[in-house]
């Protein structure tokens, strides 16, 4: 272990919030974290708590059975003759289940009972956390499925088959696809029911990397929330500092290092969607607009991808000011945290959104329904606005001519004056141009901004994604990346698109060398909402 720390200590300047018991994240309306448990089997407010553990797969190489512990909480209404549905719930990374049944005290009063479970490496749970996948997480899923399709007092739809809905977010979100997923896969057929996923991916790799440029911040995040309980395997911790270090994301293609693709490979909707599976249940989604690390492109790449058409009939996508979030100081941004569409949908938060949404999924199937805003995407503005949009996609072009941006560890960032206010921009974004760089690894990092001049344009919601050329180039045609946002330009301002030679979420990960990228015949793409 102590040679672990050592690797990561440039890592702990990363400040994470309440230590390093998990990573940071803001949410309007995260999932909450009880600091006590009561014993096993004792009766609260009218609610039996039962505290566990099962059985499940041994650790790659092992024999010995790995414990996978949990926390039940029977509602008062509950009984063999009065079933009712069953909440799933888990924790971020580097968290543990909640145990203190008042945290989920708005379920249990709604007629639910909740399972809160420990993921693999971390609380009371056994093993390494290899980060949800299906060879070995999955099964732990599966195994606290089997257990609660034999609870008497839960819902059936047929044997073996729970009426369940599942909670929680970032690594809380991770478990919900893994497990709707994994039950496609075992079984031929959907056993959750309905999955309420907040924050969190859909290609992990893209997540940590994108374009193959680290997140230090968050890499090293992930790692330093780990120490605690020695969650990781040996291996993945040496790969992330070794990716924090060297600026490059290991592949295993340098004699001597990991391959992160192959840890990675699995685990995540990205493979499960590879694989020709698809999930045909309701999803309650809630994205981070400023989220830095699971980015509003990761979830609308779920609800695009990861749904059948009919699925997203029945499935709302929430995007709203908060998640993984950490100061946008160069580029300069702007902090804030609300969520108004949930407030728009359902008269409250998230999390009052979802009982609803659970309500007439899980309950009232037959019945008609009242909750608005199924089949579209809803996106809080940084100014608190919400905006719905039916798919989020491009509708408009911006030509921009030549663009020549700064690399290098330091220099000025460029802003290019898009269009002027008034216009709302609400969801996916994508440059195109030909690109030119003379350096090796040049790199500039690029996102949407509003200000009056060039001077004054301050990010839109935290978030840059990376343009990179490893080699030279000449004229290359490129399709890039921008950070999905929402935002609503008044009359007096304007638009931009900024390229920064650096990033803090990026921190180190700059061009080695000063010099500049140029952009000829650049088109933006944006999605402008009609007026």
């Amino acid at each position: 272990m102590t040679s672990r720390i050592s690797l990561l200590a440039a890592g702990l300047s990363v400040g994470l919030a309440g230590g390093l018991a998990a990573l940071p994240v803001s949410t309007p309306a995260s999932a909450a974290q009880a600091p006590m448990a009561p014993a096993a089997g004792v009766k609260m407010r009218s609610v039996k708590v039962t505290n566990a553990c099962l059985d499940s797969v041994p650790e790659p190489g092992t024999t010995e059975k790995v414990k996978i512990c949990y926390t039940l909480i029977k509602p008062a209404q509950a009984s063999k003759r009065k079933k009712v549905p069953l909440i799933m719930h888990s924790h971020g990374w580097g968290g543990s289940r909640t145990s203190n049944p008042t945290s989920f005290e708005a379920f249990t009063k709604a007629g639910y009972g909740i399972l809160s479970f420990d993921q693999r490496g971390f609380g009371e749970s056994g093993g390494h956390a290899h980060v949800e996948n299906p060879d070995i997480e999955g099964h732990d899923v599966r195994a606290l499925v089997k257990l609660i399709s034999k609870l008497k007092w839960v819902k059936k739809d047929r044997p073996g088959d729970p009426r369940i809905g599942a909670i929680g977010g970032s690594y809380g979100g991770g478990y919900q696809f893994l497990g709707a997923f994994e039950e496609i896969r075992v079984k031929g057929r959907q056993v959750f029911d309905a999955l309420a996923p907040q924050i969190t991916w859909h290609d992990l790799k893209e997540s940590l990397a994108p374009s193959g440029v680290v997140r230090t911040e968050w890499a090293l995040a992930l790692a330093a929330a780990g120490l605690p309980t020695d969650a990781l395997p040996p291996e993945i911790y040496k790969a992330l500092a070794e990716g924090a270090a060297t600026g490059v994301w290991p592949d295993g293609s340098v004699p001597g290092t990991e391959d992160l693709d192959a840890f990675f490979l699995k685990n995540g909707p990205k493979w499960q969607i590879s694989q020709g599976r698809k999930l045909t249940i309701p999803v309650l989604f809630g994205q981070g607009m400023t989220d830095t690390l699971f980015s509003t492109e990761q979830g609308l790449r779920n609800w695009r991808k990861a749904l059948t058409r009919k699925a997203r009939r029945n499935s709302i996508f929430v995007g709203y000011n908060g998640g993984h979030t950490l100061p946008a100081i160069y580029p300069q941004g702007t902090g804030v945290a609300s969520d108004p569409c949930s407030k728009q949908l359902g008269g409250g938060n998230f999390e009052q959104l979802s009982i609803r949404f659970f309500n007439e999924q899980l309950k009232h199937r037959k019945a008609k329904r009242k909750l608005t805003g199924y089949n579209r995407i809803h996106l809080a503005t940084r100014d608190s606005q919400c905006v719905t949009s039916r798919n989020a996609q491009p509708t408009k072009t911006f030509a921009l001519g030549t663009v020549v941006a700064q690399t290098g560890p330091s220099g000025p960032a460029v802003a290019t004056e898009v269009a002027q206010g008034p216009i709302t921009v609400a969801g996916s974004s994508f440059l195109t141009a030909e690109v030119t760089s003379a350096a090796l690894e040049g790199r500039t990092f690029i996102g949407l901004a509003v200000g009056t001049t060039p001077l004054d344009a301050q990010l839109v919601q935290n978030n840059v994604l990376p343009l990179r050329e490893a080699t030279p180039v000449v004229g290359l045609k490129r399709k890039i990346t921008i950070p999905a946002a929402a935002v609503t330009v008044p009359a007096g301002k304007s638009l931009f698109l900024i390229f920064s030679p650096s990033s803090e979420t990026f921190a180190g990960m700059s061009s080695r060398t000063p010099g500049v990228i140029t952009l000829d015949n650049t088109v933006l793409h944006l999605p402008v909402q009609a007026k």
